[in-house]
């Protein structure tokens, strides 16, 4: 099978996901997954889940890159791209990944700021005298 590319995005971040058969190999922004993320294991995890859960952690390689927003949005970015690479790669994996909210874009992005406001809702503290 040849190379698999899909895009995941999450808040303002994009994630560029290229996938072939391989030994299991993650290459972020030209770095590994764990000098890419340091000592965040919770985001490391979260960007290994889909590949935990179709079991080809070991099977494929992923080189993958990222842009616009922190590590966070990065990450969840980076879960959904690798989701949807490994749907094109193996119909099958669908089935497995759907059920678990891979396949779904979390749009959720930060609400503007309101004029008259210190944040999008919250309010200046009421001054009654």
């Amino acid at each position: 099978m040849a190379k698999t590319y899909a895009t995941g995005r999450r808040k303002s971040s994009v994630a560029k996901v290229w996938l072939t058969p391989g030994s299991g190999k993650i290459t972020i922004n030209g770095l590994s997954i764990d000098a890419w993320l340091g000592g965040l294991e919770a985001k490391k995890l979260r960007v290994m889940q889909p590949l935990n859960l179709t079991k080809q952690a070991e099977s494929v390689d992923i080189v993958a890159q990222t842009l616009g927003g922190g590590f966070s949005g990065q990450a969840d970015a980076l879960r959904h791209g690798i989701s949807r690479a490994l749907v094109k790669y193996d119909e099958s994996f669908r089935a497995i990944l759907k059920p678990e909210g891979m396949m779904t874009r979390d749009s959720r992005v930060v609400e503007r700021k309101k004029p008259g406001k210190r944040k999008a809702r919250r309010s200046r503290q009421f001054s009654k005298r």
